[in-house]
């Protein structure tokens, strides 16, 4: 058994439903295919999708506090620090010494998910990080740089071989600021799945996105070497290709469809752009795409009323599909769940799933 692909949800902005997105695709994708191994690597500081898959709400705050306070901590940062203490060219530590079996914590969901735990501590480390990485090399086949952004990479290559039984998929959440750690989560993925809103700031970040990830051409004459995109085309660094594009209504669109089909149709338009300048940017199909309704169908989709049935259902920490119609208590407030809002939900997931 082997590696299938690992996933990163990724966009340089904030509020586009990462973690969410995260959290429904590896927990559905676990109850489908039980003979198969999911591992959720949390590499954003807040470590929301660790919450919910271990509870949420407060039991799931409380599981990932316990993680990240253990004398070595269950959790990235307890990983990446025990690589690094331990040196370029050690063994790689034992995967199950940090990585949580979910079920262990939250019964809802299912035994063949795993987690590798967010931690808050990621963000004041992240200074030692790129010392690490930006250190000078000491000979000529050891580079600093290379080790310390594969060390994700290397973890979950680590994981698949210590349970070969099963073919293993990762999905990786990831912070939308472009940091040391976000590098980090980057050059651990194969293929990008990009959630946007319906907004200018997500047109805009289609772009940065791509800058930040393969740079500028020509390169900025004063700090274009010292970029990512620059480092990863100089050692060969895996670059991820974007895979798929989520559009995931916000909620203060619902009520206005036509606002949001324009907005939608900007943001699409601007990345056909970055396609028909740079296809190799994105995973191939099977068919020739030349204009913008075929790259939209092949590589888009859109998450209709996810809102509020998928963050009820990672609040709660719970499978759509085991979901029941009934009224439920969020931070004090009563919220509605109807059977259809859930199927919708659970369906659009599923859609996703097909296209990975």
């Amino acid at each position: 058994m082997s590696l299938i692909d690992s996933y990163g949800l990724w966009n340089n902005k904030g509020g586009v439903g990462k973690s969410t997105i995260t959290y429904h695709l590896a927990t559905r994708y676990a109850e489908i295919n039980p003979d198969k191994n999911v591992v959720v690597l949390d590499l954003c500081p807040q470590a929301n999708s660790s919450m919910m898959l271990l509870g949420g709400g407060q039991i799931g705050e409380n599981n990932v506090f316990n993680n990240c306070t253990l004398p070595m901590p269950k959790t990235v940062v307890g990983y990446l620090t025990t690589v690094i203490t331990n040196g370029y060219g050690a063994a790689l530590p034992d995967p199950d010494l940090f990585t949580t079996r979910v079920n262990t914590h939250n019964r809802n969901l299912p035994d063949n998910l795993y987690l590798l735990c967010g931690d808050g501590n990621l963000e004041p480390i992240a200074p030692a990080i790129s010392n690490q990485a930006n250190a000078q090399a000491l000979t000529p086949n050891i580079q600093p740089w290379v080790w310390i952004h594969n060390i994700f990479r290397n973890y979950i290559q680590s994981f698949a071989e210590k349970h070969p039984e099963k073919d293993l998929i990762a999905f990786i959440d990831t912070n939308p600021a472009f940091g040391i750690y976000t590098e980090l989560a980057i050059t651990a993925t194969n293929k990008l799945i990009c959630p946007v809103n319906a907004d200018d700031s997500s047109r805009t970040a289609a772009s940065a996105m791509t800058i930040l990830l393969h740079g500028t051409n020509p390169p900025h004459p004063v700090y274009g070497s010292w970029t990512f995109a620059a480092m990863a085309q100089k050692y060969g660094i895996n670059i991820p290709k974007i895979h798929l594009i989520i559009g995931n209504r916000l909620t203060q669109y619902s009520g206005a469809a036509k606002a949001f089909k324009a907005l939608s149709d900007a943001t699409s338009q601007a990345l056909f752009t970055i396609y028909q300048n740079n296809p190799d940017y994105f995973t191939p199909r099977s068919v020739q795409i030349n204009d913008i309704e075929t790259f939209k169908r092949y590589y888009s989709i859109s998450l209709r009323d996810f809102n509020t049935a998928g963050i009820v259902t990672a609040h709660l920490g719970r499978l759509l599909n085991k979901m029941s119609e009934n009224i439920y208590t969020i931070h004090g407030t009563n919220v509605q769940i109807d059977r259809g809002r859930i199927n919708d939900c659970r369906d659009a997931i599923d859609a996703i799933l097909r296209m990975l």
